[in-house]
């Protein structure tokens, strides 16, 4: 019997995804020049990548964050009123630099020269978004992506992302996106394009 596609529909992610969004993220961004900047070693890439996308998701977006997923993908946003909330705790940083180890610094410093850049003005951020690239092409990270979209879009605010990864640019733009800044992280790390959307009416979209 053919293989059914995984199915598109978008879910609300909770806690009890944990699981779920660790294994699909932690596979999407397994050749992300972030990730692989930050997790050096092949042998233990993937555990490290699981444990980071696990604690974000239950320490920090699940609790301030819009998080939908679907079978194979996940995405992060947050709006406006909640980014002050959604910065990460002590014990949050704690566990963040336990995970990275002596690529903690680095972490540090390119998230402080990341946040010099993010734009003053109320905007919903996507923080995270990823499938599992054995599902890529059959529309989860666009399902989840015009998801957000229509909320930011609803609200008349602008959204904000940032990708370390070029060939991603071209989907993004896609969907509106243009890159508004180009930035080399500090330490010797990748470049981060800072993507802009200016909010569309529903005729527009």
């Amino acid at each position: 019997m053919p293989r059914m596609p995984i199915t598109t529909t978008l879910k609300t992610a909770t806690i009890d995804d944990a699981p779920l969004i660790s294994r699909t993220l932690t596979r999407a961004f397994d050749d992300d020049p972030m990730m692989r900047w930050l997790f050096t070693s092949p042998a233990s890439r993937e555990a490290g990548l699981g444990r980071y996308f696990t604690t974000l998701f239950t320490r920090q977006y699940a609790h301030h964050g819009v998080c939908e997923r679907t079978e194979s993908a996940a995405a992060f946003w947050v709006p406006p009123e909640a980014q002050d909330k959604a910065v990460p705790d002590a014990e949050t940083v704690q566990e963040l630099q336990n995970i990275l180890g002596d690529r903690a610094p680095l972490f540090r410093d390119a998230v402080e020269a990341a946040a010099e850049h993010t734009p003053q003005e109320p905007h919903w951020y996507l923080a995270v978004i990823g499938a599992d690239p054995a599902s890529r092409g059959q529309g989860h990270g666009a399902a989840l992506l015009r998801s957000g979209l229509a909320k930011a879009d609803a609200a008349g605010l602008p959204a904000y992302l940032e990708s370390s990864k070029p060939s991603n640019l071209p989907f993004y733009e896609h969907f509106g996106f243009t890159v508004r800044e180009e930035l080399r992280l500090p330490g010797n790390g990748p470049v981060l394009w800072a993507m802009w959307r200016e909010p569309r009416r529903p005729a527009e979209v």
